[in-house]
Formats: C-alpha cells, structure tokens, sequence
C-alpha cells in the first residue's frame, strides 16, 4: 500500500505536467508532487517505527518531514 501510494502520486504528478500550459505551471505541480511524494515515503517510514500512539505521532512527523525534504529536493 505504501509503494502504491508513492506510485499512483509520482504518476499523478507527470499527468498532470503534462496538461500544464506554461513552465510556471509546470514548476506548480512539480512543486506540489514533490512535497506530496515526500510525505508519503515519510509516513511510510514513520510507520515503520515504534508502536501505538508512538507510531502515529512518527508517522505524522515523518509525512512533515518528508513532505519538506520533497519541496527543498525539488527546488521549490
């Protein structure tokens, strides 16, 4: 499921670049796929760690985290 999600936002993202008119547009949505594949692989690796509420709070700070290391990655 978490594979899955990275997949279908990184394939979402390339969808829609390809509908952008303009190459601010295009900046836009790489932008925004960026910080949203982040956060995925974040969460993903958040659950992976500790238990219970543990876990919750480490998945929630791991989508922060990856969603900031997505948009720093891509420039934005």
């Amino acid at each position: 499921m978490k594979k899955s999600g990275i997949v279908v936002a990184v394939a979402a993202t390339a969808l829609l670049t390809a509908c952008a008119n303009t190459p601010q547009q295009q900046r836009e949505v790489g932008c925004v796929g960026a910080g949203v594949a982040g956060a995925l692989a974040g969460a993903a690796v958040g659950s992976q760690l500790g238990g219970g509420t543990g876990r919750d709070i480490l998945m929630a700070g791991g989508a922060v985290a990856g969603g900031l290391a997505g948009n720093n990655a891509a420039g934005c």
